[in-house]
């Protein structure tokens, strides 16, 4: 099993925190980092941005790991 470190849990909230963000752009054109820094949020949004793609990167790099440590199998072996 894999084990999540500190890193890969902020890294997990991030990428939910984005794609919630995403998600409101899209529905209502609510933009949350521009609620909370202003709109022209010029160098901290932009770090936000990164901070939150650089998170998912690593969600992913997380998946390739879980995928070569998680053995599945199937029950029946006729599947």
């Amino acid at each position: 099993m894999y084990k999540f470190s500190i890193l890969d849990k902020i890294s997990l909230v991030l990428v939910i925190l984005g794609a919630v963000n995403w998600g409101l752009i899209g529905l209502s054109n609510i933009n949350l980092i521009g609620l909370f820094l202003g709109e022209p949020a010029d160098l901290i949004g932009r770090l936000i941005y990164i901070l939150v793609g650089v998170s998912g990167l690593n969600i992913l790099l997380i998946l390739f790991r879980m995928k070569r440590t998680v053995n599945i199998r199937p029950i029946n072996k006729r599947l």
